[in-house]
């Protein structure tokens, strides 16, 4: 399969109750005019970007049922789902965020629990 820039991310499987988000792309300057040098707003403590991928949900564990001990016991896993979705505006936590670099891009994989809003664009 050769990697192309629609399907490149088609291959990663994003696990449990994570999200992978590229950042929004900064403000160049601020309210006032002045203009800010690349990496000031990086250090910040809560950063945007949108949700490119999100995994499954947070497992939940099925009951067991030892009543018939023969039968061939396959891991049926539910799951919650998350209430983050791909396509939504995130804002986030830095520390609570991983940075990862993937065919030359960076992105941060994030817990939903660092998640502290959510801009979606469909009405509720």
């Amino acid at each position: 399969m050769q990697l192309t820039s629609e399907n490149k991310l088609k291959k990663l499987i994003i696990v449990g109750d994570r999200l992978l988000i590229k950042l929004k792309k900064p403000n160049q300057k601020t309210s006032s005019g002045l203009y800010l040098p690349p990496g000031v707003q990086e250090k910040d403590k809560v950063q945007q970007g949108y949700i490119i991928k999100a995994g499954p949900g947070y497992p939940i564990p099925l009951p067991v049922e030892d009543d018939e001990p023969w039968k061939d016991q396959a891991e049926n896993v539910k799951y919650i789902p998350l209430q983050a979705k791909e396509g939504d505006l995130a804002i986030f936590l830095l520390n609570g965020a991983f940075e990862v670099m993937y065919e030359g891009e960076k992105y941060f994989i994030v817990p939903q629990s660092a998640i502290l809003m959510l801009e979606r664009e469909e009405e509720l």
